[in-house]
């Protein structure tokens, strides 16, 4: 790292403080002109690629899958703590799939098992979004077949 400054490659590590779960920011001082900077450090992850239904393809997001997981909450006795918790599982169950590509109902039913675990309401919110349904009957029928969470590893 070199000092933004004067350029000198030798430095010490001040303070460093993990932000948020993938990322690192640490305070510096350059040895030679004594300023002092902060760096952030970014873990870099590789996700599949998610096939939707129309078989595009679109690098998987994080932050559409916490988009799509407040809205459902929205209103809900649901913490934020409680949504970045379950963002980050069905991440690492995403990023731990050998396969390069996911079909994006794939990622929803993972969605819908874990929904339905925190809140009800929350879980008929999503699963009625993320399934296009010709009826009532067959969204019930649906509804009534979802089961085990992501977190036991069975989807």
């Amino acid at each position: 790292m070199k000092c933004p400054q004067c350029g000198h490659l030798e430095h010490r590590v001040l303070e460093t403080r993990v932000h948020r779960e993938e990322e690192i920011r640490r305070r510096r001082e350059c040895l030679k002109c004594k300023l002092r900077f902060t760096t952030v450090e970014t873990l870099f992850t590789h996700y599949p690629q998610v096939i939707k239904k129309d078989g595009r393809r679109e690098p998987f997001s994080k932050e559409k899958l916490r988009r799509g997981i407040q809205i459902a909450c929205k209103k809900r006795p649901v913490s934020v703590g409680q949504i970045e918790n379950m963002v980050n599982l069905i991440a690492r169950w995403v990023q731990s799939s050998p396969d390069r590509e996911m079909a994006a109902q794939k990622i929803g039913q993972g969605v819908v098992k874990e929904l339905k675990l925190l809140d009800d309401v929350a879980y008929v919110r999503f699963a009625s979004v993320y399934k296009t349904f010709t009826d009532v009957n067959e969204f019930m029928q649906s509804l009534e077949t979802e089961s085990k969470p992501v977190a036991e590893g069975k989807t």
